[in-house]
């Protein structure tokens, strides 16, 4: 029997239902997956709903939807990710960009000048998304993105191609300030890995999937931000900010580590969902 596009959708969504929290993304994850397997967008499927679904295409979408009912995140099965006003490669090398992110650009933003030439630095880039961000939005900036895993590189590398950007943002492998030794800047930004090793989060949803080195980091999930804060003032200007991305019950330990590295002007911002999410501060000038 030959399924129409819309019944194809129906009929995933309602195999995808045990796979995910709600039948909204359920539906929204077929989608998805149909319009990748058949090259289209998401727009195209609600205009051709009645459409037959030819027996390729449908081979591709079976296997995509088996792949999800599997647990694997559909940014793999894709290999994109939107994020800020772009698209992004993704691969399992890399953490999957998430909107909690976009709130540690806006704060960025928000604190840089847009007159004059800037030197950025982002550590633990990963895709890309926070340096490729900081530069569409800052085009004087040069910005230096960096990862310790040399398939993160490469990833943030096409993705910086592909919009345009190589030629302000350049990115280099190594852990984190290593590859900058003796260089300063006028903001570092980084959402490194912050949850703990224990956690058993880690093992559900789509983190079953992703980069655990992207992921945790010691029994408090502090050991990177520790790392961090307490090396950046050496790699500050004068006046410089310091941002980074952390767990929602981190905001209070993470100042305490702002306050003993020297900084000034601390403060925690709350994500979409009201939660402590990126905490920031300023080297003394």
């Amino acid at each position: 029997m030959v399924l129409s596009v819309g019944a194809a959708v129906r009929d995933a969504a309602a195999m995808l239902v045990s796979a995910v929290p709600n039948n909204a993304e359920a539906r929204a994850d077929a989608e998805i997956l149909l319009a990748h397997a058949l090259g289209k967008d998401r727009t195209w499927l609600f205009t051709h709903a009645d459409d037959p679904l030819d027996d390729a295409a449908a081979l591709r979408f079976e296997a995509l939807v088996a792949q999800r009912r599997a647990g694997e995140p559909v940014a793999y099965l894709i290999g994109q990710r939107g994020f800020w006003r772009f698209d992004l490669e993704v691969t399992p090398d890399t953490l999957i960009p998430r909107a909690d992110t976009e709130c540690l650009v806006e704060q960025a933003l928000a604190r840089l000048p847009n007159d004059r030439p800037l030197r950025l630095l982002d550590l633990g880039t990963g895709t890309g998304a926070i340096a490729l961000a900081l530069a569409t939005e800052r085009p004087r900036a040069s910005v230096v993105a960096v990862d310790l895993s040399p398939g993160a590189a490469a990833v943030a590398r096409r993705n910086a191609d592909r919009l345009g950007l190589a030629a302000c943002v350049e990115v280099r492998e190594g852990a984190w300030f290593a590859p900058v030794a003796g260089e300063r800047f006028d903001l570092i930004a980084s959402n490194p890995p912050y949850i703990e090793a224990d956690d058993p989060h880690l093992a559900e949803g789509d983190l079953r999937f992703e980069p655990r080195s992207a992921l945790a980091s010691g029994t408090d999930g502090l050991d990177d931000l520790r790392l961090i804060v307490r090396d950046a003032p050496a790699h500050l200007r004068p006046g410089g900010w310091l941002l980074v991305e952390h767990g929602w019950q981190q905001g209070a330990a993470v100042r305490a580590l702002f306050d003993a590295a020297g900084f000034i002007e601390i403060g925690t911002e709350r994500d979409l969902e009201g939660r402590d999410r990126v905490t920031l501060g300023r080297h003394p000038a």
